[in-house]
């Protein structure tokens, strides 16, 4: 458990230490956690030094974790971020496997949000997909209509008002629609796309569900119960509430969806 703090310091250490939010995570800290357990994630960030990028790791090579090959080869060439040493080469993550990832985090967690507050349990993204899934309702819901909101479209937007009233405008990727209703289901990401890439802004709306994985929580979870919990990738860190619905056991994880949101 140790080596894997390590290696989470190295790629701070490897970080610029900007905190600027572009690769979506409030601090670089919370971001070299996920480039430990996804390397290739490491394309979020747009100010690392290539100097740092093709830096050796520190002695002792790789993070292996047990007997077992869930690292790469010792004798693998990598980078600090776990990254083939040679330019043609494979991606290679140095990070293990998935459960020795899983203790580590929760190990790590403190069960406090940035403003020293306590939440009941991480919510995490679905496999393959760039973010926790919101249910909005634009305050306006002919905009659906309007603006010819599809499946794939990054949109960016607020939650106002007593839905979330979150400061920060959240960007994402548009996974369904309702155009009859104008309800639109996405996946929250950072800002990355949208400052790159053509988007369409519907300005304010209402939050009105969540769904997710929660992996990491220190409170049983109950149907019908309200929670205070904290988004993986909220770029403020700070805890949301809300009534969880749904519960399903599954192989990545315990999939909740959550209603009535509010911060704070």
């Amino acid at each position: 458990m140790s080596e894997t703090k390590d290696r989470i310091q190295q790629l701070v250490e490897a970080l610029p230490g900007l905190d600027c939010g572009i690769c979506g995570y409030r601090t670089c800290q919370e971001f070299a956690k996920l480039v430990a357990d996804k390397p290739e994630e490491l394309k979020r960030c747009t100010n690392v030094s290539e100097a740092k990028v093709n830096a050796s790791p520190g002695p002792g090579g790789p993070v292996q974790h047990g007997a077992g090959a869930c690292g790469p080869s010792p004798s693998a060439g990598v980078d600090v971020f776990g990254r083939s040493s040679h330019a043609d080469g494979p991606l290679v993550t140095a990070a293990g496997c998935r459960e020795c990832d899983l203790a580590e985090m929760t190990e790590l967690t403190n069960w406090q949000d940035s403003l020293g507050r306590d939440y009941d349990f991480i919510l995490d993204t679905f496999p393959n997909e760039p973010g926790p899934r919101e249910t909005i309702l634009p305050h306006n819901p002919q905009l659906t209509k309007e603006m010819e909101i599809t499946k794939g479209d990054i949109m960016i937007g607020r939650p106002l008002g007593m839905s979330c009233g979150c400061p920060i405008t959240h960007c994402g990727v548009v996974m369904d629609v309702d155009p009859r209703n104008g309800v639109i289901v996405w996946c929250v990401t950072g800002p990355l796309n949208p400052r790159s890439k053509p988007h369409k802004d519907i300005g304010y709306y209402s939050a009105e569900a969540y769904e997710g994985l929660v992996k990491d929580t220190r409170s049983e979870l109950k149907i019908g119960m309200r929670y205070w919990f904290l988004p993986r990738r909220c770029m403020l860190q700070w805890r949301h509430s809300g009534l969880v619905n749904f519960i399903s056991r599954t192989n990545n994880g315990t999939q909740v969806r959550i209603e009535g949101l509010l911060i704070g």
